[in-house]
């Protein structure tokens, strides 16, 4: 399966608990840094509802 690199580019502080929970979710929580995930239907969604906290690098 194909994987996805995810970098978080915005901070978590002054954020609703549940963006905070995806960031989690994610592997991430801190600033700049970067995971590498399988992309799947749900690793794209989570990240559909983060477009000002992550980007995608590659993928």
């Amino acid at each position: 399966m194909a994987t996805i690199k995810i970098k978080q580019i915005g901070s978590p502080i002054r954020r609703p608990e549940s963006q905070k929970k995806i960031l989690i979710g994610l592997g991430l929580g801190k600033m700049h840094r970067v995971v590498e995930l399988q992309d799947s239907a749900e690793i794209r969604g989570m990240i559909k509802k983060l477009p000002h906290m992550v980007e995608v690098i590659e993928g």
